[in-house]
């Protein structure tokens, strides 16, 4: 005799409506996902795809950046001290996307790749030809030994295999920089505040100091400070800026 068959299950239709809701309710989510992920794709193509407006205007801008930098290489300003006992602390503070890149190229041989980077040099003729021909990019002058301690202090990292090392350990510090008699973090801040005879040896073996945004930001910095903004040589007024930064 076969088997009667099991009665089907009897299943409410409260249940059955909210079960319907859920599934439409799915399937409207997934719609909605998937137009938000086609917009998105539009959105990234769209951007991807440059019009010849763009590349003429940052072309236009590029070239006018490097007229720029050739009259400032022309134009002389006794300004500054050469010298090469005389220390130096220089600070990114714009960052333009469509600067010429021989500018850029100066920029990075002076080791400022980002904006509020900053890096100690000596104010010799090389290096304020340099600072003359990025002027718009960078501010200076000359810092007091009490920063160049706390610089070193609070932002220093040490170059190690490309590692970023905090200068927390004498034993590292001796490791990295003991055969220039360099053993411990003080003989790092004497060395650059007096711009010792392993200056060029201590400085490249540091990560540029990576300052903070200062408060309410610059103002200026397409402008000379002398002229009330922000860029170029500030003389012994950098330590307050570093003050504000560090």
């Amino acid at each position: 005799m076969a088997e009667e068959e099991a009665p089907l299950a009897y299943i409410p239709e409260v249940i059955l409506k909210k079960r319907k809701s859920n599934e439409d309710w799915a399937l409207k989510r997934k719609a909605q996902y998937e137009d938000r992920q086609s917009a998105l794709k539009k959105k990234a193509k769209q951007e991807f795809i440059r019009m010849p407006e763009d590349f003429i205007k940052q072309y236009r801008t590029r070239e006018l950046d490097l007229i720029k930098l050739k009259q400032r290489t022309k134009r002389k300003r006794p300004n500054l001290t050469v010298t090469d006992t005389k220390l130096l602390f220089v600070l990114r503070i714009n960052g333009k996307k469509e600067m010429h890149p021989r500018t850029r190229k100066l920029l990075y041989n002076l080791r400022l790749r980002k904006v509020f980077n900053g890096v100690f040099v000596i104010a010799n003729k090389f290096i304020v030809e340099k600072l003359e021909k990025v002027e718009p990019y960078v501010t200076y002058g000359y810092p007091n030994l009490k920063n160049v301690r706390e610089l070193i202090y609070k932002k220093g990292l040490l170059n190690i295999d490309k590692q970023r090392v905090p200068l927390t350990d004498n034993n590292i510090i001796e490791q990295a920089l003991g055969k220039y008699d360099i053993i411990c973090i003080e003989d790092i801040v004497h060395e650059i505040a007096t711009v010792g005879p392993h200056f060029k040896e201590v400085t490249s073996s540091l990560w540029p100091f990576s300052l903070n945004k200062p408060e309410g930001g610059l103002q200026g910095t397409k402008i000379v400070y002398k002229r009330g903004g922000d860029a170029g040589n500030r003389e012994d007024h950098i330590n307050e800026l570093i003050g504000k930064m560090n």
